[in-house]
């Protein structure tokens, strides 16, 4: 069985990986008393557990996660995973595609706003 502490190192490894060393030592940095189990919990479930399951590869997970952020509107997440999907494989021109197809599914107001995400996020990593 596996213990918190190795989900939460697998977890710390895979989130490095995806979100980058910088993002995570500003989030990790940022914990407060408040916040500080939040920190924890999202390494060692989402990142721990979820992420670093065998079934999908990094790619497949970042255009799942993706796709559900646009539906959803979360437009703070969404501009980190597109830099996220960059660092796991994605193309900006296979991340057009994605939001495209969310286009059908979430509507054309999300996917307007995540074309002007991306094109924010894109500008700021060239």
């Amino acid at each position: 069985m596996t213990t918190d502490q190795e989900r939460y190192d697998r977890g710390m490894t895979v989130r490095r990986e995806v979100l980058s060393d910088a993002h995570v030592d500003r989030a990790t940095a940022a914990a407060t008393e408040l916040t500080a189990d939040w920190q924890d919990f999202i390494t060692r479930v989402a990142w721990g557990d979820i992420w670093s399951r065998p079934g999908l590869d990094r790619r497949s997970r970042s255009i799942a996660v993706l796709t559900s952020l646009i539906a959803h509107g979360h437009h703070e997440e969404l501009a980190m995973h597109l830099r996220a999907a960059l660092r796991n494989g994605l193309t900006v021109d296979e991340v057009r595609e994605v939001i495209l197809q969310s286009a059908i599914y979430s509507g054309v107001p999300a996917a307007n706003t995540a074309f002007r995400i991306a094109t924010e996020v894109f500008r700021s990593e060239a």
